[in-house]
């Protein structure tokens, strides 16, 4: 009984500080709805400095959860730089490809500008990656795809990298990948190698979501959530909590509101006034998508485990507040939509 009392007592604490970290975002997500995105995209070189600056200070930060991630600001509030440095990286990447395109459409596909394309990508990926952050740094990574497809970038690129990572693929994972990050991808592939260790989380993750069946056990009535067997519950493991408090149903309409989300996401690109408007918008469409099927599919067993956050679910104020701008982003580009970019 102390064991499940102390649980909700740290479940309201975080519900708090989620709260404060809800009415900070506020005035955030405001300013970025009315200051117009072409302003921010000409100061993004100046908060992409800046954001590398920070990633590489918080590698020398004391190590939380076996990573060198966050800033403490105090006791109880944290902040981790690489949450937001994923906002102005796609919108510095954004400015950087209608620079590059400023003479013709078909620069992108060329050599030389695809090698300056990575290496805005690349430092802040290898600095993340160093913390380590695989999830974070994914993201990057399938933002800058969805970018680089609507930018018009030559095809083959696409099948030459696609080539490129299943040869490279096997070769991280036998010689690149840290022992943690192995360990994962062989739990993904069979939990049952180590029920009390590796493939503990996930098989209670799946138990949560089963149980749940159609209409839940009942708000705060879980057992796994709430006997502790499902950690953490509040961040990595909270869709597993909605299904299997809430049920099928619950966790099915999530999925939906986040494809509504992203369909959207989608159709301010598609509308955007300009180039640069089209690509930021893809880009946060590549971080949503990203944390949705990672997060979502990890802690149902079809993806290996990343700790990844579910956008606006999860607990998290940097995830919170960067979530919120990318709202803002997408408001303010869809406020100033005239026409669409995209070839029908």
């Amino acid at each position: 009984m102390l064991y499940i009392l102390q649980h909700k007592t740290t479940g309201f604490d975080e519900f708090k500080k989620q709260i404060l970290w809800f009415i900070i975002s506020i005035p955030v997500l405001i300013i970025f709805i009315f200051v117009d995105y072409e302003l921010i995209a000409k100061a993004s070189p100046i908060f992409y400095g800046i954001f590398i600056i920070l990633l590489i200070v918080v590698l020398f930060t004391p190590e939380v959860n076996g990573a060198h991630s966050w800033f403490q600001i105090n006791e109880t509030l944290s902040f981790q730089p690489s949450e937001m440095a994923k906002v102005f990286v796609i919108i510095f990447l954004s400015y950087i490809i209608v620079k590059i395109q400023s003479r013709g459409k078909e620069e992108i596909s060329r050599f030389s500008k695809l090698a300056i394309i990575a290496v805005i990508v690349g430092v802040p990926l290898l600095l993340i990656l160093k913390q380590p952050d695989i999830g974070t740094a994914m993201a990057f990574v399938f933002a800058t795809i969805f970018m680089l497809f609507v930018a018009g970038i030559d095809k083959k690129y696409i099948i030459i990298a696609s080539l490129l990572i299943a040869i490279l693929v096997p070769v991280a994972y036998k010689f690149i990948l840290p022992e943690h990050a192995r360990e994962r991808i062989d739990v993904y592939l069979n939990p049952e190698l180590d029920p009390r260790g590796s493939g503990y989380n996930i098989i209670q993750s799946k138990l949560a979501i089963g149980s749940g069946k159609l209409f839940g056990m009942g708000f705060l009535k879980g057992n796994q959530t709430h006997l502790g067997f499902l950690y953490p519950k509040t961040t990595d493991f909270i869709f597993p909590v909605i299904g299997e408090e809430l049920g099928f149903i619950a966790a099915g309409a999530v999925i939906v509101l986040y494809v509504i989300l992203i369909t959207k996401a989608v159709y301010v690109a598609k509308t955007a006034k300009d180039d640069l408007g089209s690509y930021i918008a893809m880009g946060i469409v590549g971080i949503f998508v990203f944390h949705m099927i990672e997060n979502i599919g990890m802690t149902m067993g079809l993806l290996p485990i990343t700790g990844v956050p579910l956008p606006f679910v999860s607990y998290g104020g940097s995830s919170l507040i960067t979530n919120f701008i990318c709202i803002g982003i997408l408001l303010n580009i869809s406020g100033r939509r005239q026409k669409s970019i995209f070839i029908d």
